[in-house]
């Protein structure tokens, strides 16, 4: 695929319905006393980002703005909300790094595997000064302010097998399944493991069944499916830090005081902080309830893994669109 054709089209057909939309939309998202912010995401209301985002950022804001969430994606379908932001039709969304890379290649950088060390390393990189010209890039481009990056959490490799993984030579010809994409397999494969696709209803019994040797997931998700009762142990290998944007109307915000400019990215930059504390607490308690299970819980060699991982990632199509040099100046920090 042309990702650079896949943008200018979607940048052209963007400009050329926001300019209809210029003349034929006479009401603006105010109301008469207040900024409406209309935030629309396919999460549901009790996920720990827009938990975040109604308790914490909404109170701080509501003397000047009303903040009016739309869940489930009931307002706009899931991935077309930077398109309506871009349009005009929407004032916030939570974005990914993936939706944005399909626009911007460049953000691909950040699905890939042991770029981030933890959640305050991805909060320095959010803020780093490198990343000015990607985020300036996207306002002048798309029209969309990245206001904070919120923290989903950690990926774990969780296997039915109770060999020891100290490196990526421990996973050789363990069958690891990953999501389908090229993407999640390239992880998989860069990981050490012979990744095998498979569909996530279908988890629970191929680590039953031992068509899989393990899966890889958030803490959080392991506890839910309750892979722990067909699983053995937990590698912390921590080989992805996910992520999340809060993405804000550049048109809405040029439109702000300075002081609710101020006041908006204060808010923001408080319910990244909220959510990422919660998500934290959550994942050390939860190591523990994993322990209670019976499952043998550990770090490997970090150190290993991120070298090994990142050599793959720069040898390999992916990394050709990543900023020169950036790879380690995110070490760096």
């Amino acid at each position: 695929m042309d990702l650079s054709l896949t943008r200018r089209k979607f940048l052209s057909t963007v400009a050329a319905v926001s300019a209809g939309a210029a003349v034929l939309c006479s009401v603006p998202a105010f109301a008469a006393d207040k900024i409406t912010l209309r935030m629309s995401t396919p999460a549901t209301e009790t996920d720990s980002r827009t938990v975040a985002l109604s308790t914490v950022f909404a109170p701080a804001i509501a003397e000047f703005a009303e903040y009016q969430p739309h869940y489930n994606a009931s307002l706009f379908k899931q991935g077309t909300e930077l398109e309506a932001i871009a349009r005009g039709n929407l004032e916030m969304a939570i974005t990914s790094a993936q939706e944005l890379a399909a626009i911007f290649p460049e953000f691909s950088i950040f699905t890939a595997g042991y770029l981030h060390k933890d959640a305050e390393h991805q909060k320095k990189v959010f803020a780093a000064e490198f990343m000015e010209p990607m985020k300036k890039k996207i306002e002048d481009e798309l029209g969309v302010k990245l206001l904070a990056v919120m923290y989903l959490g950690r990926r774990q490799l969780n296997l039915r097998t109770d060999k020891e993984i100290k490196t990526p030579a421990d996973l050789a010809g363990l069958k690891l399944r990953m999501p389908g994409s090229d993407a999640w397999q390239f992880l998989g494969k860069a990981l050490g493991a012979s990744p095998v696709p498979m569909a996530f209803t279908e988890v629970y019994t191929g680590l039953q069944t031992g068509a899989i040797d393990g899966q890889d997931n958030p803490l959080p998700t392991n506890r839910d499916v309750k892979f722990y009762e067909v699983t053995k142990q937990i590698v912390l290998t921590s080989h992805l830090v996910d992520l999340n944007y809060i993405a804000f109307s550049k048109k809405v915000w040029d439109s702000l005081t300075a002081e609710q400019q101020a006041a908006v990215q204060q808010a923001a930059d408080e319910a990244a902080e909220s959510g990422r504390q919660k998500q934290l607490a959550l994942e050390a308690e939860l190591e523990q309830f994993f322990k209670d299970q019976g499952l043998k819980v550990y770090t490997p060699d970090i150190e290993a893994f991120r070298t090994h991982v990142q050599k793959q990632y720069l040898e390999s199509d992916f990394s050709k669109s990543w900023p020169e040099g950036m790879v380690d100046q995110i070490n760096a920090l």
